[in-house]
């Protein structure tokens, strides 16, 4: 069963291909490609991003909160229609995150999302994360985003599960055709064809892969793929958005504001006893 739980935190950085070759081979030495990749040079991962119409969730996670959250449906590869897909809640606390997700067939999630209704539990669903999700669906008024698609690698620790890095390439997304099984089309989000490397880690990192970073001269990157595409649609588009006055999710106010951040904190708090207590 695949893992449905994750904590960890996460570090990126955007790599040559240059780079990427002489930083993968070293890695060599101390990792190994995770079990599909031992077979197949990459997998396919294709990801639909759920907002507001107002882009809430987007746009408060682009004002660096202490708290964020979204909503995706992901797939590996395309998917059939009846194909097994998962419906995931990744949050961010601190610089910590939470992934949480389950299992669902690709029609169940789409009328999941719409309706904010829970399916009938089935054995391959995840129980205490439905309960979640449909939680976080009456929250927002979620409606299908952005497309996005990549291609993986993926290594493990040779000593330890507790450290993953992936290597994401021809990062392509689309705002049209919003269905995973739609194929996995879509115009280029990093231009030049660098690869979005992301160290994941439960814990501190290595000192041995601190030395390989320094050695290859990688410096971190706040690089996301949903909020680069969003910030790319803004450049071209009339949207009006404003970094510095930020909408929070559900609502109209700035957070810059005392009185409206002492809010924000308090709906952080009450959410996360919902669904931790």
């Amino acid at each position: 069963m695949a893992i449905e739980v994750f904590n960890r935190y996460e570090s990126k950085y955007l790599l040559t291909d240059e780079q990427y070759a002489y930083f993968y081979n070293d890695l060599l030495e101390y990792m190994e490609l995770d079990a599909y990749n031992k077979k197949h040079e990459y997998y396919s991962i294709s990801n639909l991003y759920f907002d507001t119409p107002q882009d809430s969730l987007i746009r408060a996670s682009l004002s660096k909160p202490k708290y964020k959250e979204k909503l995706r449906l992901r797939a590996y590869g395309v998917p059939e229609q009846n194909a097994k897909v998962y419906l995931e809640i990744k949050k961010k606390v601190f610089g910590l995150v939470n992934k949480r997700r389950t299992a669902l067939k690709l029609d169940e999630a789409y009328e999941f999302v719409r309706s904010g209704q829970a399916p009938d539990l089935a054995d391959y669903m995840n129980k205490q994360v439905v309960e979640e999700i449909t939680y976080f669906l009456r929250l927002y008024d979620l409606e299908p985003k952005v497309y996005l698609a990549y291609e993986r690698k993926a290594l493990f620790d040779k000593n330890s599960r507790d450290l993953r890095i992936t290597f994401d390439t021809n990062i392509r997304s689309r705002r049209y055709d919003l269905k995973l099984e739609q194929g996995d089309y879509g115009e280029p989000l990093v231009k030049d064809g660098r690869w979005l490397m992301e160290v994941k880690a439960e814990k501190t990192v290595p000192f041995w892969l601190s030395q390989l970073l320094c050695k290859h001269g990688l410096y971190r990157t706040g690089f996301s793929k949903y909020g680069n595409e969003f910030r790319h649609l803004v450049r071209t588009t009339n949207l009006n958005y404003q970094t510095e006055r930020p909408l929070v999710p559900g609502t109209d106010f700035n957070p810059a504001d005392p009185a409206a951040a002492a809010l924000q904190e308090k709906s952080i708090r009450e959410r996360e006893r919902v669904l931790y207590a």
